[in-house]
């Protein structure tokens, strides 16, 4: 959903499980500090916030965007994570260079997750300006690292479900 029509920290907090047990990674760019550090600290709080201890949670830094899905890698093959969450901002330029590190980077962490099986979460902003980067960074829009820290907490939750039991498909 656009965040134009959705505030990205408002969620139910009920329907998020606690993090008590859950270690995380987080990844985050140094280009765009204004930016990314906003979003990273949002993450780090909601993560604390719902029981995360600091002592399971991780942070990398990478350059770039570009860079993020082999520091995800890294990180979660170094540390014993439950989930990797990767932050970074992309600003649409005067080429389509956004479009290739956009892509690159989501098709990176999608591989990633499949291969691992362990959530590899896309925290990036993909704005237009810097200005709607700055309202999805703690402005009018919430913040991106919120989101996303929500996310990875659910996914890990997720896979840490028990099977109830098998069900047949037909054959």
């Amino acid at each position: 959903m656009a965040s134009k029509l959705k505030n990205l920290s408002d969620y139910d907090l009920s329907t998020v499980p606690s993090a008590e047990d859950m270690s995380f990674g987080i990844v985050v760019t140094d280009y765009h500090t204004d930016i990314t550090f906003t979003l990273l600290q949002a993450c780090y709080d909601t993560l604390l916030q719902h029981g995360a201890k600091e002592k399971n949670i991780y942070i990398s830094h990478v350059p770039g965007a570009f860079e993020l899905p082999l520091g995800a890698k890294m990180l979660f093959q170094k540390n014993k994570i439950d989930a990797v969450i990767s932050l970074g901002c992309v600003i649409t330029g005067e080429t389509t260079h956004d479009q290739f590190i956009n892509n690159a980077v989501s098709q990176g962490l999608m591989h990633l997750s499949l291969a691992f099986g362990a959530p590899f979460i896309f925290g990036v902003l993909t704005p237009q300006s810097k200005q709607q980067a700055l309202d999805r960074a703690g402005g009018k829009h919430g913040n991106k690292g919120t989101e996303a820290a929500v996310t990875a907490i659910k996914m890990v939750a997720l896979a840490q479900q028990k099977p109830i039991g098998q069900k047949s498909v037909g054959f």
